[in-house]
């Protein structure tokens, strides 16, 4: 079991996972069952699939500068994805209002 998890092969498991939800979620959207539209899923899903990604340079020995391009990208994803939302909400409450 140490060895599933100090050769990254645990991070692989869940980044497959991540996959998994991410193409469920867009099934499930495109049938009308999800309110999450594709990009908002991604944006989602990418910024914790990026430091997955860096955890994974790490065990394996990678640059620094691979690791740390990885947390800038996760990063920048979110701050997208929080601009975004924050966008949307501004939009719903002067709707209301």
């Amino acid at each position: 079991m140490t060895e599933f998890f100090t050769s990254g092969r645990s991070i692989d498991l869940v980044l497959l996972l991540i996959g998994l939800e991410a193409i469920l979620l867009m099934v499930l959207w495109r049938m009308g069952r999800c309110p999450l539209p594709p990009l908002s899923t991604l944006l989602i899903l990418a910024p914790g699939t990026c430091l997955l990604l860096a955890a994974r340079a790490a065990l394996s020995g990678a640059a620094w500068v691979w690791i740390s391009s990885l947390f800038l990208v996760a990063l920048v994803i979110h701050l997208v994805d929080l601009r975004q939302r924050w966008q949307e909400r501004s939009r719903l409450d002067s709707a209301k209002g």
